[in-house]
């Protein structure tokens, strides 16, 4: 017996958006170039408040 598929929502995109995974390259390198600061200083952010997009963009603004 099959399972029923799915349905598409754009709930876990938006959960996925708020998020900067630290450990994936390519997250990293979009949020250096879109905050206009180096990876590593991304990374050190990521480190020091967490995970949420908006508390680590505020933190590179400064």
């Amino acid at each position: 017996m099959a399972g029923a598929k799915k349905s598409k929502t754009a709930r876990g995109r938006r959960q996925d958006r708020a998020r900067v995974a630290g450990g994936q390259d390519y997250e990293v390198q979009y949020e250096a170039k879109k905050t206009g600061r180096s990876a590593p200083a991304v990374k050190k952010a990521v480190k020091k408040v967490g995970n949420a997009r908006k508390r680590v963009e505020k933190r590179l603004r400064r």
